[in-house]
């Protein structure tokens, strides 16, 4: 019962960092769009601010991913049940 658990927070912790990314994406995107329509000799400057801040937010799934694996492969197989 405790080695589910672990898996089904694992779980949990990849697909919620995957949706979080997702939505921060999205509204990266939609922001860049808006302020190139609104300015658009801003474009290349908001791009790079983009590109920036998107690379950022890759790192968090890839955290949530090593934490997960780390659960799965260290945590989980010492549990006795």
């Amino acid at each position: 019962m405790a080695q589910a658990l672990v898996y089904f927070s694992a779980a949990l912790l990849i697909g919620l960092g995957a949706l979080g990314t997702a939505l921060g994406f999205s509204a990266l995107g939609g922001k860049l769009l808006e302020g190139t329509a609104r300015q658009p000799e801003q474009g290349p400057t908001l791009q790079a601010k983009m590109f920036l801040i998107a690379g950022l937010l890759d790192a968090i799934p890839m955290i949530g991913v090593g934490m997960a694996m780390y659960l799965i492969f260290v945590v989980a197989p010492g549990i006795t049940g």
